[in-house]
C-alpha cells in the first residue's frame, strides 16, 4: 500500500477533547437546572459515551504492537472508543466504512437521487424529546416516497414494481443545533420481477411536500399536539416543511455515490471549525455554509453536542424496498442477483482494514515504517492490565493522563438507569422557544 508514514493522532490536544474534559462533570450537575426545559432529561448513556471518548487513544486501556519487518522499528497504537456521533475520529471510520459498504454491498448500478425531508422549527422539540418519532418519520417518508416513485415509473401503483432506498437520520444543523431531517439515497426508478430496472420520470414534487406535512401532523396529533396548533401552522404561507430532490446521479458513478453515502452519515460537528478558549470558557464554531463563527459558552456548546448522541441500539440508517435487509438476504440466498438483466450489482469488496481507512482520509499509511519505509505489521494486541503496565513502564510511557473510567459505584448507577424509558413526549410543553439553524 502506498502512502506517507503514519503520524499518530493526539486526541488530548484537540479543542473538542479539552472542552469535554473540562466541563462534562459540570454539565451533568447543572443539566436539570439549566437545560432540562430546553433539551429534555439527561439520558443515562450520555456519561458512558463521554467516559469512553475521554479514554479513546489512551495507551493505558490497551494497544496494538506494530513492528517493521525490515528494521525492527516498533510503535504502539492505542485502541479507539468506537463511539458514534461524539468521537470525531471513530465516527470518521464509520463514515468511510459505510460509504464503501453501501456502494459495494447494497446499491445497484442504476441511476440514483438524493432526497432530503425537513420539518419546521416549531416541531423539532417533539422529535428531540421522543427520539422514537424519528423512526416513525422514516416510515412516513418511505410510504410516500415508494408511492411517488412507482407512480413516476409507469403510473401504476398496483404493478410488481419495487422501489429501493437507504435512509439516514440526521439530527443536527449547521451550528450543531437540533434539526431532525431525513437524507435518502433512492434508486431513480423501480426494479421489477422480470429483472429489469425501469427508470422514473421527473415530476413536480410540490404535491409530495403537502402529503409529507399532512402525515407528520397526523403523527403528532396522535402524540398530543392540539388541533389549533396544526390549523395555525397550516395557515402559514411558508409551512416550514421541505422536500428536496437532487439532480440524478448516473449509473456507474460509484465515486459520487460513495461521497454521498459518506455525507449522509457524517459527524454532527467538525473539530477544525471549533475554537475553544480555555481561560474564558468560551467556544467559537464556524458554520460550513455561512462561514460565520458564532460564540457560545462552553457548557452551552457541549450541551448541543451531547443531545446529538443517539440512544443505545438506535438505528440511524434504514434500508427499504429492494435494498431492505430482507430483500437482499433473499436474493443472496437464492443467488438471483446475477440474473438481473439490465442491472449489475456492485462487486463486493473484502473487509476494509483500519490501515486503508486511515490512508484514505489522511493519505498516510500506518503500516509504512517511518524510518526505512518498509512494511509494518501488527504483532500483538495487548489488553491485560498487568502486561500493559509492564510494557508502558519499560518504555517510559506510564506517566500518562489518568484514564477517565468511572468508579464501580458509578457503573452500577448507570446499569440501574439503563431501563429508563426514552419516550418523554408526555412532558412536552405546549410552547417552545426555538432557534434558527
Amino acid at each position: 500500500m502506498d502512502g506517507h508514514a503514519y503520524k499518530q493522532r493526539k486526541p488530548r490536544e484537540s479543542a473538542h477533547f479539552q472542552l469535554v474534559e473540562d466541563h462534562f462533570e459540570t454539565l451533568e450537575r447543572i443539566w436539570e437546572e439549566r437545560y432540562l426545559e430546553r433539551y429534555g432529561f439527561w439520558r443515562s448513556h450520555y456519561m458512558r459515551v463521554i467516559w469512553e471518548y475521554l479514554d479513546c487513544g489512551d495507551l493505558k486501556n490497551g494497544f496494538a504492537r506494530i513492528r517493521c519487518a525490515d528494521c525492527g522499528h516498533e510503535y504502539l497504537l492505542p485502541f479507539s472508543c468506537k463511539r458514534r456521533h461524539f468521537c470525531p475520529s471513530c465516527h470518521e471510520r464509520r463514515v468511510l466504512e459505510f460509504g464503501e459498504f453501501l456502494v459495494s454491498e447494497v446499491l445497484a448500478d442504476v441511476p440514483h437521487r438524493q432526497w432530503v425531508f425537513s420539518i419546521p422549527k416549531m416541531l423539532r422539540p417533539w422529535f428531540m424529546r421522543d427520539r422514537k418519532l424519528l423512526g416513525e418519520m422514516c416510515a412516513i417518508v418511505w410510504k410516500l416516497l415508494s408511492r411517488f416513485i412507482k407512480a413516476e415509473t409507469d403510473g401504476d401503483e398496483a404493478t410488481d414494481a419495487h422501489p429501493a432506498a437507504v435512509m439516514s437520520i440526521q439530527t443536527f444543523g449547521e451550528q450543531v443545533n437540533f434539526n431532525p431531517h431525513i437524507h435518502v439515497i433512492c434508486a431513480d426508478g423501480c426494479f421489477k420481477g422480470d429483472g429489469i430496472f425501469y427508470e422514473a420520470w421527473a415530476h413536480d414534487t410540490s404535491p409530495f411536500q403537502k402529503a409529507f406535512a399532512d402525515e407528520i401532523f397526523k403523527l403528532l396529533t396522535k402524540k398530543g399536539m392540539s388541533v389549533s396548533q396544526v390549523e395555525m401552522m397550516c395557515s402559514w404561507q411558508h409551512s416550514g416543511f421541505s422536500v428536496y430532490r437532487s439532480s440524478q446521479i448516473l449509473a456507474g458513478d460509484r465515486e459520487g455515490l460513495e461521497r454521498l453515502a459518506s455525507y449522509i452519515v457524517r459527524c454532527p460537528f467538525t473539530v477544525s471549525r471549533m475554537t475553544y478558549i480555555k481561560e474564558s470558557g468560551e467556544v467559537s464554531y464556524r458554520g460550513k455554509t455561512s462561514g460565520v463563527a458564532k460564540p457560545y459558552s462552553a457548557l452551552d456548546f457541549l450541551a448541543r453536542l451531547v443531545i446529538q448522541i443517539p440512544s443505545p441500539h438506535e438505528q440511524m440508517v434504514r434500508y427499504y424496498g429492494y435494498y431492505s435487509n430482507k430483500s437482499r438476504g433473499l436474493r443472496k440466498k437464492i443467488d438471483t442477483d446475477g440474473d438481473v438483466k439490465e442491472v449489475l450489482p456492485a462487486k463486493k469488496l473484502t473487509s476494509i482494514s483500519w490501515a486503508r481507512l486511515i490512508a484514505k482520509v489522511y493519505l498516510e499509511n500506518p503500516l509504512i515504517c517511518p524510518r526505512c519505509k518498509g512494511q509494518m505489521r501488527i504483532i500483538a494486541c495487548i489488553e491485560e492490565d498487568a502486561v500493559i503496565a509492564k510494557i508502558l513502564r519499560h518504555r517510559g510511557l506510564w506517566e500518562l493522563p489518568v484514564a477517565h473510567a468511572p468508579p464501580p459505584l458509578e457503573f452500577a448507577r448507570i446499569a440501574q438507569m439503563d431501563n429508563t424509558p426514552d419516550d418523554y413526549s408526555e412532558l412536552l410543553p405546549s410552547e417552545y422557544e426555538y432557534e434558527a439553524c
